[in-house]
């Protein structure tokens, strides 16, 4: 007996999406994503304002894009994501439609209905992709778990009250608590 084919959908049907419907596509399945909290989008600012003064403090040349900003993992019209805030450090990635290709860095602030997405699905595709460096903040248990892909080893799980070194940013600390205070 036959396997049933399961529909593979393309980025032109993410952009044929009805307008309020917010969604990703991975390997092509559509993923829905809820809202983001106030406490989401608190963290989610508060990051990407940090690493933004951070760059231009040391006159940088990679740049921070908060979501939605569209990222196009791979170069097939299968894997299309909006990460919380995604790094890029080599501008010929960026186009006027995103980022072609894997950024340097991806923080994704996890929500409830986030955790499968973020902690699994999400970590093998920016790991395969050519992201370096991975951070995924939970306020649900306060950590922030980071991996370091180009030492390909998770670099630890800090609490939101411990300093958190960024792997590619080396002089870079974060204390989520001292952003939201």
């Amino acid at each position: 007996m036959p396997l049933v084919k399961e529909h593979t959908y393309t980025i032109e049907d993410i952009f044929n999406l009805p307008d309020g419907r917010h969604a990703e596509l991975i390997d092509g399945q559509i993923y829905d994503m809820a809202p983001p909290s106030r406490m989401h989008q608190e963290i989610s600012f508060a990051l990407s304002r940090k690493i933004a003064d951070h760059i231009d403090s040391k006159n940088g040349s990679c740049k921070v894009y908060p979501a939605p900003f569209a990222v196009f993992l791979n170069a097939d019209d299968k894997t299309y994501v909006e990460p919380d805030i995604s790094i890029i450090c080599n501008k010929d990635k960026l186009s006027d439609r995103g980022c072609e290709g894997a950024p340097d860095f991806i923080i994704e602030v996890v929500s409830p209905s986030s955790q499968q997405m973020d902690y699994f699905i999400k970590l093998f595709k920016y790991r395969s992709a050519g992201v370096r460096e991975y951070w995924i903040v939970n306020p649900a248990t306060r950590t922030v778990t980071v991996f370091d892909f180009e030492k390909e080893q998770a670099s630890g799980q800090y609490n939101f009250d411990q300093p958190v070194i960024s792997n590619i940013f080396n002089d870079l600390t974060i204390t989520i608590t001292d952003l939201l205070s």
